[in-house]
């Protein structure tokens, strides 16, 4: 798949479907928070994750059963390699010092970090 990202509202029922593994849109209507969009809207967000690649049917008469094409995985690596690449020039030195200084990482984080560095 190529690089592509999400809307804060497709990521929203993105993450729905991760969960879920597959719903009707009243499956997603109804997981949603309150104030809850409109059918009509949700029914419209997931057409366009169809059409982006992210999301595919079954279909049940008039009806159909979405499941997600990419995996929460999958989204989360490529997205947060875009990030690296057009924030920190493709560094990964650099973006994971910006996170170590910006989120004041405790003694303890900091040696979990280290110790997952080093099984590579």
């Amino acid at each position: 798949m190529k690089e592509r990202t999400l809307t804060r509202a497709e990521l929203q029922l993105m993450q729905i479907l991760w969960n879920k593994g597959e719903a009707f849109v009243n499956d997603i209507l109804e997981t949603l928070p309150e104030p809850k969009p409109a059918y009509s809207t949700v029914s419209t967000i997931i057409r366009i994750l169809v059409s982006k690649g992210f999301v595919s049917y079954h279909s049940f008469g008039k009806s159909h059963r979405y499941y997600p094409l990419i995996s929460r995985q999958e989204y989360t690596s490529q997205f947060m390699m875009n990030v690296r690449d057009v924030f920190f020039g493709g560094s990964n030195v650099s973006m994971l010092s910006f996170f170590a200084r910006k989120e004041r990482l405790s003694a303890r984080e900091k040696r979990e970090l280290i110790e997952m560095l080093e099984e590579d």
